[in-house]
């Protein structure tokens, strides 16, 4: 078994204590592992994974499947899922080739999500195997959901951003390229200010 901590929150969620869940990984047989990510309950907060991007993987493997997605959560009021299978982009923790959507809102959150993959290219010689590092340095990222401890689906979340695991650094704009956006979105404006006044 292999399990690694979700420890690295975006901007919206830093100011809550981590490490904000787990990712479990146990392997069957030299082609199937079943994957858990686990949330934690830190300092009165209960954190859930939910909405596009709940959680996401990158899978060590040119091929593979992705089966028995199952979502469970151990607060009041929740219906986990349903789930969509897909790649892309996990906030600033870079790209995931196996990201797992959860139907969007607090209600569907799940404190748990497991699954099942195979390895349809090769092989994994051990749990730790079944993930490689992306180009950003994560191997796993999740959508967090923050919620107040015990979990209800009545009350909205405290937060709502991302988490990661590896040894990487979210990326975010550099000052020039923000400063850029915004010069271009200004002129834009004051050119459709002009268009409207002539």
């Amino acid at each position: 078994m292999f399990t690694s901590s979700l420890n690295q929150g975006n901007s919206a969620i830093s100011g809550f204590a981590g490490p904000y869940g787990n990712v479990t990984i146990v392997l069957t047989s030299s082609t199937t592992a079943t994957v858990a990510f686990t949330g934690n309950t830190v300092a009165g907060n209960t954190y859930l994974f939910g909405a596009t991007g709940a959680v996401a993987l990158d899978v060590n493997a040119t091929t593979f499947s992705v089966s028995n997605i199952m979502g469970t959560n151990s607060g009041t009021g929740f219906t986990p899922g349903p789930f969509t299978v897909g790649s892309g982009q996990e906030s600033s923790f870079g790209m995931f080739n196996l990201v797992i959507d959860s139907f969007d809102g607090t209600g569907h959150a799940s404190s748990i999500i497991m699954f099942t993959l195979t390895n349809t290219s090769g092989t994994w010689g051990s749990p730790a195997a079944v993930l490689a590092f992306n180009s950003n340095g994560f191997d796993a990222a999740a959508h967090i959901f923050v919620m107040t401890a015990p979990a209800n689906a009545s009350n909205s979340a405290l937060a709502t951003g991302f988490a990661g695991e590896g040894t990487g650094t979210p990326t975010v704009p550099d000052g020039g390229t923000t400063v850029m956006l915004l010069g271009a979105a200004l002129g834009a404006l004051g050119m459709a200010r002009r268009f409207l006044m002539s």
